[in-house]
């Protein structure tokens, strides 16, 4: 499916005359690798969203409690709206009345690899991995790094949402990286907490 029409429901979500968030009229790869961004929402409720470059667009999942450097750790992951590619640029107060209202920061960022195989251990495209409900990836961040896994189980309908596992892979780098307090993680672009970011654009959290 075309990156224009993954986004329909993005845009359709959005007033842009209200929001600052990208329309997503650049469609273009980010390069050689592509690559993946973290970033901590307060909305709502709190969450990390996971968004991975995928075909064009950024391919995304509200992680509620952030993404584990701990193999133990079976981190729920929602799939949500395809993202475009300039969202991962996206840092800012998203005005109250609006969808997703609440401020952004960009936790994480950087490039992966897809490690996802068949059966037999060739490698598929990544989003054939993803459709078939298993993805393995390795993570280049500042923050993140090493071998991850999205496992879909349980593929909604019947009033049931899609729903997925982010896991970090055993290995002997495993020891790194815990899920920060989102009201104190910095943003890796800025140095910014979330009430800073607030603050500067004239917001109370």
């Amino acid at each position: 499916m075309a990156a224009e029409d993954t986004l329909a429901e993005y845009r359709r979500r959005r007033n842009f005359h209200a929001t600052r968030e990208p329309r997503g009229d650049d469609r273009s790869a980010s390069g050689s690798e592509p690559r993946f961004v973290v970033q901590i929402h307060d909305a709502s409720t709190m969450h990390f969203d996971f968004r991975l470059e995928v075909d064009g667009v950024l391919k995304s999942w509200s992680v509620p409690k952030g993404p584990s450097g701990d193999p133990h750790d079976k981190r729920l992951a929602m799939p949500t709206e395809d993202h475009p590619l300039e969202y991962r640029d996206f840092e800012g107060v998203i005005a109250e009345g609006e969808y997703g209202a609440g401020t952004v920061i960009i936790w994480d960022e950087g490039t992966f690899r897809n490690r996802s195989t068949d059966k037999r251990g060739r490698e598929i495209p990544f989003a054939e991995a993803l459709e078939r409900g298993h993805a393995s990836f390795r993570l280049d961040g500042s923050k993140l790094h090493g071998d991850w896994a999205l496992t879909r189980f349980r593929r909604g309908g019947g009033g049931e949402r899609e729903a997925w596992l982010l896991v970090k892979s055993r290995e002997t780098d495993a020891a790194q990286q815990r899920t920060p307090d989102p009201r104190r993680a910095r943003s890796v672009r800025s140095g910014h907490t979330l009430r800073q970011v607030a603050a500067m654009e004239g917001e109370k959290v």
